[in-house]
């Protein structure tokens, strides 16, 4: 077998790669249709803003001690509770569609998913190391982040054809993604990964705090979830695409279909990419200039009002991002030991995951004040005075070489 698909030799990695595979498929055609939902019944920026909102404000108040659990107890019990509530709120949402419930039902049901989101990031960042093992763990980031990609493509795609073209309601959307999240558990339940050797004698507040220290300690990691924090925050044009789809570019469900997928057709061409090439050999720079052509990209799609043009832009959004989130993904795999992973992967999901829905929801307050381009544009700028910024602060992210070996540990 090809050494660039030696992880999948991995019995336990193909379960988990699989589950990941149908659960994001899932979680994004729940997405597309939450998104068309609120918007189609409020018409509202606002509204749409408060989609992120909902879904943020669980995984700020839970995710760091669903971390600390992750360290203490089995990841596989607990992924399978929060994937089973995952699936559960999406049965929920298809019944609020089906009798014509009101908005808030659907924050209510966000509200849930974020809860399930919380306690399953921390534990899903943390099990890649058990079924892989050390010399995979640019290759099992690598081929994780094509697999979401995929599903990223073809969820929304899948949807707004649905909506736009078959004559569906958000009803058989919601109904699909409860089906493919559902798929993730019975995957789950089937992998025997290596046990995790636990920190015993620590209370839960004090072994946060360790798994913070570390993090403070290591500043390339510090520096790579900064500079994705405030870039995906700052430049998270997602949220309006809806309002793009229909008053600025004027193509409809079936475009905001192709308009939520642009993004992950480039990161999975990239992912590809990257999987058939050396390690990285200046990663730190990479990373910086890859953000900055976000927020260039950022820029150039909040102006535009030509649909192929803003497809570019957004299929190069996802070619930048990728290549942050592969970076980012390996540093925590490299420079993070076993027993600590759940609480890092935590401080890095309260961070990175939920700047995507704080991202919408400053997105949508925005746009409701400024207006939608006004925002895009704002956020683009912003994007790009935080590389300025991460770059002047923070040498050992430039300095950066390979990303294989544990870096020197900084005060």
């Amino acid at each position: 077998m090809n050494d660039n698909y030696a992880v999948f030799r991995f019995r336990d990695f193909r379960l988990l790669l699989t589950g990941r595979l149908l659960s994001a498929f899932g979680g994004q055609m729940l997405t597309f249709a939450v998104a068309w939902d609120v918007w189609t019944q409020t018409h509202s920026a606002f509204a749409l803003g408060l989609v992120g909102l909902a879904e943020v404000l669980p995984i700020l108040a839970f995710a760091l001690p669903a971390g600390v659990l992750a360290d203490r107890r089995n990841r596989r019990t607990i992924l399978l509770t929060a994937q089973s509530a995952a699936a559960l709120t999406s049965l929920l949402l298809t019944l609020v569609a089906v009798l014509h419930g009101p908005i808030w039902a659907i924050y209510v049901c966000l509200f849930f998913l974020g809860l399930a989101r919380a306690f399953s990031d921390p534990s899903a960042s943390a099990y890649i190391p058990l079924v892989v093992p050390q010399e995979h763990f640019t290759q099992a980031a690598t081929w994780s982040s094509s697999t979401f990609q995929i599903a990223i493509i073809s969820g929304p795609t899948l949807a707004g054809l649905m909506v736009g073209f078959f004559g569906g309601s958000v009803v058989e959307v919601y109904g699909l993604g409860f089906l493919f999240l559902s798929s993730q558990v019975i995957l789950v339940a089937l992998i025997r990964a290596r046990p995790l050797v636990r920190s015993v004698g620590v209370k839960a507040l004090q072994s946060l705090k360790e798994g913070i220290a570390f993090l403070r300690t290591t500043p390339v990691l510090v520096s790579a979830i900064t500079l994705d924090l405030f870039a995906v925050l700052l430049g998270g044009a997602v949220a309006l695409l809806p309002i793009y789809a229909t008053d600025i570019l004027h193509v409809g469900p079936w475009g905001l279909g192709l308009l939520r997928s642009a993004p992950s057709v480039g990161a999975l061409l990239i992912a590809v990419f990257l999987a058939h090439r050396p390690p990285f050999r200046n990663a730190g720079v990479t990373l910086l200039l890859c953000v900055a052509g976000f927020g260039v990209g950022t820029i150039v799609f909040g102006l535009s009002t030509w649909f192929p043009l803003s497809l570019a832009m957004l299929f190069l959004l996802g070619v930048f991002d990728n290549v942050s989130v592969v970076i980012r993904q390996t540093l925590m795999l490299t420079q993070v030991p076993d027993e600590m992973r759940g609480r890092t992967s935590a401080v890095n999901t309260v961070f990175i995951s939920s700047s995507n829905e704080l991202g919408d929801f400053e997105s949508g307050v925005v746009a409701g004040l400024i207006g939608p381009v006004a925002a895009v544009v704002l956020g683009g700028v912003g994007t790009l005075l935080v590389v300025v910024a991460v770059w002047k602060g923070f040498p050992q992210l430039v300095a950066l070489r390979e990303l294989h070996k544990p870096e020197p540990k900084g005060a």
